[in-house]
């Protein structure tokens, strides 16, 4: 049976909804301004979303930092159903402390299989990147990656960092990443490690 796609661009509107009876979910606000008090608002509606397998989140340019994110990474966590997951948060303040909560949410989704993380122009920097990672890690089941984090000062250190996390992602069969030139360049180097981590862990 098709699942019906339940679509939302105002906020308000998503919340007065039946949350338990949505299983695929995209929510356009991009633009809206909601700043962190409509993230938090937004993450505690989804908190209740228990039954979701598909969700979209289009969140640019909201002006949300490291407290709305915190509200969305907690929120998250309990989405422990969700199998497809695209979350555009770029263009917004969520900093290093945002990144890592939402790491830190995105581990309790362990049957995550496809994800997209659009989080560029964000600074998280290289702990921001390093605490992205760790959650990342625990996502084992993940087979399709897009991460998106140019423009955040990650610096070669942090991409080594998240090379590392992402090493234990042994299921991993397409990865894209968008990042600065020269993080890009150090990023070749070390994609082979990845994939021979991989291989042992397969074996």
């Amino acid at each position: 049976m098709i699942q019906q796609i339940k679509y939302y661009n105002k906020l308000e509107k998503f919340l007065n909804s039946s949350l338990l009876s949505h299983q695929v979910l995209c929510l356009d606000l991009n633009g809206n301004l909601i700043g962190d008090k409509g993230a938090s608002g937004l993450g505690s509606g989804l908190a209740k979303c228990i039954n979701l397998s598909n969700l979209t989140l289009q969140l640019d340019n909201n002006q949300i930092g490291a407290m709305g994110a915190s509200g969305l990474s907690s929120a998250l966590a309990k989405c422990i159903n969700l199998s497809n997951l695209t979350l555009d948060l770029s263009g917004n303040q969520i900093g290093a402390t945002g990144a890592s909560g939402l790491g830190s949410g995105l581990a309790n989704c362990i049957n995550l299989s496809n994800l997209t993380l659009q989080l560029y122009d964000n600074l998280i920097g290289a702990m921001g990147a390093s605490g992205l990672g760790s959650g990342l890690a625990n996502c084992i089941n993940l087979s399709n990656l897009t991460l998106q984090l140019f423009g955040n000062q990650i610096g070669a250190m942090g991409a080594s960092g998240l090379g590392s996390d992402l090493a234990h992602c042994i299921n991993l069969s397409n990865l894209t990443l968008y990042l600065e030139q020269t993080v890009y360049l150090f990023w070749t180097m070390i994609f082979q490690t990845i994939k021979t981590n991989q291989n042992k862990k397969s074996l």
